[in-house]
């Protein structure tokens, strides 16, 4: 009798023991864990990074530092990390973490308005795990540039303005293939067609419409921009592009970041291979990256006999074109005079 008296006080304490450990175990894993996270949204583990690493950059934001540590080994999460990004929310317990922490959320990356490939490079890493550096290394690639008709100068049009889904961690290569393929799929064999019969390569029709999308921001006058442009390509005429001495005035001064409202007669003789004043044809790459539509503008140009077009007074944001100098010249002094009264320097 005493001997069952003693097993059974020897289980009733063993119980409590165990409901203890479990209690305390549940508040480590259960109890509201992550604070003050209201300032942030998404935490990153980088490739490099290791359990400690990733304890030091939570440590500031966790109430029970400690107790985290304990339930992340007992969940094998320090030693199967997974770089990544994701997504936090304030009041965490430190089981809930560890499972955000295992569930890699994309990035939506978009890129657009960009002038230049080192532009992309720079958007694209401000977005992922990768830096610029290596984005610009699988860019020039020469296999991928001799492969596709590129060159340093035109790689540009070969990333189309678009939403793209990446995990954080995307390599370079793999993103670079990716844009790559919608690029190729967007040229399909009716585009391919269409810029054969303007005579022109994809690649110049992507720097044609460079040009065009910088000229206006009218989708209903890209067409008949873009036929201007054609135009004077046909006789032998300069494209006397403002917007490419824009380009040229801002890698002659290395400043990608001034803001030119006026192009001077002084501006058009400046020396370089992107002023159409001064070269006939279209310059060796794209002056900003063209969308989708300013491209099928390009490719479904209007046929007209304008050669001359200029911004117009009385409807801002579109154009007046004309046939002839004289009618250009007139509308011409009309848009100076405006330019003049508005203090625009």
């Amino acid at each position: 009798m005493k001997l069952k008296n003693i097993l059974i006080a020897l289980s009733v304490v063993g119980a409590f023991v165990f409901l203890g450990y479990l209690y305390v175990w549940y508040q480590k894993a259960f109890s509201p864990n992550l604070k003050n996270w209201d300032e942030k949204e998404f935490f990153y583990i980088r490739t490099s990074d290791n359990f400690m690493d990733v304890l030091q950059a939570l440590r500031p934001y966790l109430n029970n530092p400690e107790g985290f540590e304990e339930i992340a080994s007992q969940r094998s999460f320090n030693s199967n990390l997974i770089a990544g990004r994701f997504k936090l929310t304030n009041g965490m317990d430190s089981y809930s973490l560890i499972e955000a922490l295992r569930k890699n959320v994309p990035v939506r990356l978009t890129f657009n308005n960009q002038e230049r490939i080192e532009n992309l490079a720079g958007r694209i890493a401000s977005q992922v795990e990768a830096d610029s550096i290596a984005m610009m290394e699988v860019f020039y690639d020469p296999q991928f540039l001799e492969e596709n008709g590129f060159t340093k100068e035109s790689v540009l049009v070969g990333f189309l303005p678009e939403t793209y889904e990446f995990y954080w961690t995307v390599t370079p290569l793999k993103m670079r293939n990716r844009m790559h393929k919608e690029y190729l799929k967007f040229w399909d064999e009716e585009r391919k067609e269409k810029a054969a019969a303007l005579g022109l390569t994809p690649v110049e029709v992507a720097i044609l419409a460079s040009i065009v999308q910088k000229e206006t921001s009218k989708n209903d006058e890209k067409s008949k921009v873009a036929g201007v442009y054609l135009n004077r390509m046909r006789i032998g005429m300069p494209l006397q592009a403002d917007p490419t001495v824009v380009y040229a005035k801002k890698l002659y001064t290395d400043d990608f970041d001034q803001v030119i409202k006026r192009v001077y007669h002084k501006d058009t003789e400046i020396a370089s291979p992107y002023n159409t004043y001064q070269n006939v044809g279209l310059p060796p790459g794209p002056i900003f990256m063209p969308d989708k539509g300013t491209i099928d503008a390009v490719l479904n140009a209007e046929k007209h006999d304008y050669i001359y077009f200029c911004a117009s007074v009385d409807r801002m944001g579109y154009h007046e074109f004309a046939e002839t100098l004289a009618q250009h010249n007139q509308n011409s002094r009309k848009y100076s005079a405006w330019l003049n009264q508005s203090g625009i320097r």
